[in-house]
């Protein structure tokens, strides 16, 4: 049975993991709950003020994925702005011939996280330009 104290909980627990996801640091996050909701605490919101925080996610590119997913590796970007750097990611790896398991291994190499998709925009920003600096070598090297 599902009673208001677990809908409440539920609700929190996917702010907060919004809130992790996207990086977001106290001042911003406090910010937009006083802007959408009206209170400066998630401990402050009723169940209209915490719908509306996830709605305001939800119509800001934030897709809330159930927790099998991401174990999975089945998590997708949060964000427009993660989209866009895995794709360029995903074509520098193809120009280089090397798969994903690649940028894979940068990211745990540089982060110490396992999956590439599992990084902030400012990491993927690094992975990307160091794949860059990989195909201008490649390219370099066939030139030669």
């Amino acid at each position: 049975m599902n009673t208001r104290k677990d809908s409440r909980r539920n609700d929190l627990a996917k702010i907060h993991i919004a809130k992790k996801d996207l990086g977001l640091d106290d001042e911003t996050y406090r910010e937009m709950l006083l802007n959408v909701a009206g209170v400066t605490s998630s401990a402050q919101l009723d169940e209209e003020g915490r719908k509306k925080i996830l709605r305001h996610f939800e119509q800001h590119g934030y897709k809330f994925h159930h927790k099998s997913a991401k174990a999975s590796g089945m998590h997708l970007p949060a964000s427009p702005e993660r989209a866009s750097y895995l794709s360029m990611i995903g074509s520098l790896l193809t120009s280089l011939e090397k798969p994903w398991s690649y940028a894979d291994s940068i990211a745990r190499h540089v982060y110490k996280v396992d999956k590439v998709r599992w990084l902030k925009p400012e990491q993927l920003k690094v992975v990307m330009v160091l794949l860059m600096k990989n195909e201008k070598a490649a390219k370099a090297k066939e030139t030669e």
